[in-house]
């Protein structure tokens, strides 16, 4: 058994707990204590590359029976991105969050969220993915409220409903799924399911997982919360929102369901193509007309979200390494754009674009950073972003999809036309004379920005002449979903359950 599994989940759960005590003795002990949380989950996080599947059984207790965690390629990428970005987040919030009151029931509540992120990915089970997908939620609809003020509880009741909305839908595929086999165990369910004679009561469960999951991931038509959610969070919430969190409890926990438990049949594949083609063009279309850097940030990410679902469900090879590199790429372009404005909002007290122009005078290292990441994200080469989406453009034209294709380029010239009108807006031209006086922000919001951007550029480079990135990252998740698309989960089943 890999005893570092429980660690991901315990650590950051315990130090929730732990930061709030510690900081009764000084507020200063919070920032130490979240900083060296994160560090450790990421450090753990890179320690498990290579070291291949295994499981972890709680208290001895083999499955079927007891609570088991999972470790194989696909949720090896996902910890990857998750601790990654949290990491970065947390060292970004050391100053930024100086602005706000109770700052350790900030990290307390990011650390929760990172551990339900985190026990998301790892878990085994149906039931225990919901327990997890809960903490999380809870935790982020705490944090997007953090500021306490009108449009930040408006927007965190909007996403506490619908996200109750979507937490229901999946209990009930969880109770369903357990009232047709007798377990929770995924890949116990999946060897039942191999057997089984498709029935309606299977068909409703899968129904509403896929709508509850699609609705944790913000994609048309279950959208409505994110583009108020995303804005009104603090940037270090915002980045973990759009970076990772849409993936681990929206994006990953459909596929791995859809793929490793339910068997990724035509119609569950067709589905993903509607929503993804549904989300990709919708979302981005409503980017174009935002003036709010952040809600302009937001709608970008449901139409991102849209590419990698497409690329996913396609159900080829091309199209699992495409859309997961789509998935590590938007964590790292779309984090760094979210707190790159919320860099530019700390410095001018606005993220409106009408009332910005010129902050590269002023602040060349945020102007900068925020010009990598919006180059990224349209698909500029040699940024990260160019070759994920050119990728998934082959993807589509190697399935005979030519309508995805043409809509993903389409889709393409758009976003760089809004991302060009927020770089014209904000970076560019004449600096307002309300702004005269405005400086660079601290060093760790520096820090975390520049990281991410050195991601963007530094992956793009290495995916193009070193193979060895995809083979370590991208292969071993796409064979899991291959796995999946192929023999209904053969191999997770044996590696869970032992043959």
């Amino acid at each position: 058994m890999n005893h570092i599994l429980p660690l991901m989940v315990g650590i950051p759960l315990g130090m929730a707990v732990i930061t709030l005590i510690l900081s009764k003795i000084h507020n200063r002990i919070a920032d130490i204590s979240a900083t060296a949380t994160t560090i450790a989950t990421a450090a753990m996080s890179f320690y498990l590359i290579g070291t291949g599947e295994s499981t972890y059984w709680m208290g001895g207790w083999f499955p079927p029976f007891g609570i088991t965690l999972v470790f194989d390629g696909l949720s090896s990428l996902l910890l990857i991105i998750v601790n990654t970005v949290a990491l970065l987040s947390v060292v970004f919030s050391l100053s930024y969050m100086e602005k706000y009151t109770a700052k350790p029931k900030f990290y307390s509540l990011f650390l929760f969220m990172l551990a339900g992120m985190n026990g998301v990915v790892l878990t085994g089970d149906l039931f225990n993915m919901f327990v997890f997908l809960e903490i999380a939620s809870i935790a982020s609809y705490a944090l997007v409220g953090f500021g306490v003020e009108h449009e930040e509880l408006e927007a965190s009741f909007k996403y506490l409903i619908l996200g109750t909305v979507a937490s229901t839908m999946v209990l009930l595929g969880v109770a369903l799924t357990y009232a047709m086999t007798g377990s929770v165990n995924m890949a116990d369910v999946s060897a039942m399911l191999k057997s089984f004679p498709a029935t309606k009561t299977m068909a409703f469960a899968a129904g509403a997982f896929i709508m509850g999951f699609a609705l944790k991931s913000g994609l048309v038509p279950f959208h409505a919360w994110l583009p108020d959610a995303h804005p009104s969070a603090p940037a270090p919430v915002s980045a973990m929102l759009s970076g990772v969190l849409i993936k681990a409890i929206g994006v990953y926990a459909m596929v791995r369901v859809i793929f490793d438990v339910l068997g990724a049949s035509p119609v569950f594949l067709e589905i993903m193509l509607v929503l993804g083609a549904l989300s990709m063009a919708v979302g981005g279309f409503l980017a174009i007309g935002q003036w709010n850097l952040k809600r302009m940030f937001a709608y970008s990410s449901i139409s991102q979200m849209g590419y990698v679902v497409v690329a996913l469900g396609l159900g080829t090879h091309l199209g699992f390494i495409a859309g997961l590199f789509h998935l590590f790429n938007h964590a790292a372009f779309k984090s760094l754009l979210f707190l790159s404005a919320g860099s530019i909002e700390h410095a001018t007290g606005t993220r409106d674009m009408k009332e910005l122009g010129g902050l590269a005078q002023r602040m060349p290292v945020t102007s900068t950073t925020t010009a990598i990441g919006a180059l990224s994200i349209s698909g500029v080469p040699p940024f990260n972003g160019f070759f994920s989406k050119l990728l998934i453009i082959l993807a589509c034209v190697a399935a005979g999809r030519w309508f995805l294709a043409a809509l993903a380029a389409g889709v393409g010239v758009v976003t760089l036309l809004y991302f060009l009108k927020a770089m014209r807006f904000s970076l560019f031209g004449e600096l307002p004379k309300a702004l005269s006086n405005i400086k660079e922000v601290p060093f760790p919001m520096a820090f975390s920005v520049i990281a991410l951007a050195v991601v963007c550029l530094a992956v793009g480079v290495i995916f193009l002449v070193d193979p060895a990135f995809s083979d370590i990252f991208l292969q071993p998740a796409a064979e899991v979903l291959m796995d999946g698309l192929k023999s209904n989960a053969s191999s997770y089943i044996a590696s869970v359950l032992g043959g």
